[in-house]
């Protein structure tokens, strides 16, 4: 019978990905079959995750996912011996009102599958605090067991020893202790984590966590701290409509932000993904019915894109007759310009009138709920789609007709529309779940 465990934190930046790593490898090394998830809209720490247990991670959420989606989704880790599940920000952070299974937190996932706790806590510039801290998450939700605490970034044996008596007296077990160590930190762009696939010295890196965390966790005691869980069965629950049943699917370090959920769905459904590379100035197969170009980071490849010719010629050819969707990053390409972080303004595919900067940056983040004017591929006009937004660009011109009706997690109706011309649209929110 598998183990559950959630590793969250009181907030973002405490080192809940670095544990979740080290920790997934030691495991691993010990030769145990371990299977992560991943709490909430993230397309980075899953592909660390794989990274770390050679077993494809996927994300659990329960603002966009029936709880019925989350079990089959989790029913992968029925043949492991331990299951990881990372959070997202503070454990009870959420949005303000519920989507389909819950809020979006962390929290949502442990009390649904019965798994506890391990919370990360940085004590920088505090002491007895980080008790306080811990003992307030503990007791803030009745149906959220805490299993312990691994403190992070400890500054000295003294300081240690004040915060492991702290959480003593407040009855907090303390699994693990991490010193400051800076050849373990993974290095970060503007939205998140420098991606696995571009990191050579992946497995090193997370090797030497690994071998870290051995040296001051107590693994023993980490395992024991996980739940028994009798998983369902996996199963092909997701039920996620394919674009079409031939798909070309731009893939490459510019355009690898889709969710493995997805994949699978389409996969399960009988549609064959046809992978291509925009910045090899590869186009869509011929024989595909439809095209879809996921999010990334095109603007950190502007001019590569702007010059690859046949890429986009390939691209006008195939949506003169068949449908082209492009989602956040693809959509920018989709549009006609792209104007770089440094103010370099690059022509893009010009399928659509869409025209973005990076040059004014400003962060766009959240849940989305989208209300379909015009058809997309795979869903009908009139269809609600559950996604989120992640990106800093602004919007310089966006001329077509609009897409859907999009609002926020509040209820608010947000500008960014997306975009519908012939056969190509575009929207800034990546789908994670249709609205049934």
């Amino acid at each position: 019978m598998p183990r559950g465990l959630i590793i969250s934190a009181p907030a973002s930046g405490v080192g809940k990905t670095t544990l979740t790593l080290a920790l997934a490898r030691a495991f691993r090394d010990r030769a145990l079959a371990v299977q992560c998830f991943k709490s909430g809209p993230d397309y980075i720490d899953p592909a660390f995750h794989a990274a770390a247990t050679g077993r494809v991670s996927v994300n659990l959420d329960s603002w966009a996912m029936t709880r019925q989606t989350i079990e089959a989704l989790v029913g992968r880790g029925a043949d492991a011996d331990l299951v990881l599940a990372e959070g997202s920000m503070g454990l009870f952070d959420g949005v303000a009102m519920p989507g389909v299974s819950g809020s979006g937190a962390t929290a949502d996932i442990a009390a649904m599958m019965g798994w506890p706790v391990l919370l990360v806590i940085d004590p920088s510039g505090q002491a007895q605090t980080a008790a306080a801290v811990a003992a307030g998450l503990r007791d803030f939700r009745s149906n959220v067991r805490l299993a312990g605490v691994v403190l992070n970034r400890v500054a000295s044996p003294r300081h240690e020893s004040l915060v492991r008596g702290a959480l003593a007296d407040a009855g907090i077990p303390v699994l693990g202790a991490l010193p400051r160590h800076a050849e373990i930190e993974l290095p970060k762009r503007h939205l998140g984590l420098v991606q696995a696939e571009e990191r050579r010295d992946i497995d090193h890196l997370i090797g030497e966590a690994a071998r870290f965390i051995v040296r001051h966790v107590d693994l023993d005691a980490v395992l024991q701290s996980a739940a028994d869980w009798s998983p369902k069965p996996a199963l092909s629950a997701a039920n996620f409509t394919p674009p079409g049943q031939r798909i070309a699917l731009a893939r490459d370090v510019a355009f690898s932000f889709i969710y493995p959920h997805m994949l699978e769905g389409w996969r399960a459904a009988g549609a064959e993904i046809l992978a291509f590379s925009p910045l090899a100035d590869e186009g869509p197969d011929a024989s595909a019915d439809v095209c879809w170009l996921p999010g990334g980071y095109p603007e950190l490849h502007g001019g590569r894109l702007a010059a690859n010719q046949r890429f986009q010629r390939a691209l006008a050819c195939f949506a003169a007759t068949r449908p082209v969707h492009g989602e956040c990053g693809g959509y920018m390409v989709l549009g006609t310009a792209l104007t770089d972080a440094e103010g370099v303004r690059h022509a893009m595919t010009g399928l659509l009138g869409l025209e973005t900067s990076f040059a004014r940056r400003r962060m766009h983040l959240g849940y989305r709920l989208a209300e379909l004017a015009s058809p997309i591929p795979g869903y009908r006009t009139g269809a609600r789609l559950r996604g989120h937004e992640f990106h800093y660009s602004t919007i310089v011109a966006q001329p077509d007709t609009p897409l859907a009706t999009v609002h926020d997690a509040t209820g608010a109706v947000v500008a960014e529309t997306g975009s519908r011309r012939g056969n190509v649209t575009g929207t800034f929110f990546h789908l994670i779940a249709e609205d049934k």
